[in-house]
């Protein structure tokens, strides 16, 4: 979770007594959660919005994708630890083309792991880097495990029945 001061200023929890005057107002900034179907339908109807998978490149490349989206590893081989280059990675995608016009850190960015988690914690660093639209796709590409341990069963993009492919 982040705070913006009434000034403009952008700040984490951590620093908002020190930057944030008493009785300015703040705006609380969060991830936000979408359906996979809500996100595939926001994604078609917001040219700005980017589809971002941030899964391993063997389960974004084996298991499968949603169509247009793009891969940026939160966690990936061969060490498996939080991608240190994250932020860095997402920021060169917005400025690169993929969310149009100059925008950085004001695109929206749609991410999405296997079920909501990865993504999630992905979301909120986004958030603490000063990504103003930042959305989870809740159920994830696979969805949860079922009581015999298989997913795509219960919830999922997949499961929905939205674009996807694999290579």
């Amino acid at each position: 979770m982040a705070a913006i001061c009434l000034t403009g200023w952008f700040v984490t929890e951590s620093q908002y007594s020190a930057t944030c005057e008493p009785g300015d107002y703040e705006m609380v900034i969060e991830v936000q959660s979408l359906s996979p179907s809500e996100a595939w339908q926001f994604v078609k109807e917001n040219q700005r919005a980017v589809l971002i998978d941030v899964r391993s490149s063997m389960e974004y490349l084996f298991v499968g994708h949603p169509r247009g989206s793009v891969h940026v590893p939160w966690i990936d081989e061969p060490d498996w630890v939080v991608n240190p280059n994250f932020v860095t990675e997402v920021r060169k995608l917005m400025l690169g083309g993929v969310g149009l016009d100059n925008h950085g850190n004001d695109a929206p960015v749609v991410l999405i792991c296997r079920s909501g988690k990865r993504s999630l914690e992905a979301g909120k660093l986004l958030i603490s880097k000063e990504f103003m639209e930042v959305y989870n796709v809740s159920e994830g590409f696979e969805g949860e495990l079922d009581e015999n341990h298989h997913r795509s069963t219960q919830g999922g993009w997949r499961f929905h029945g939205l674009p996807w492919e694999q290579c």
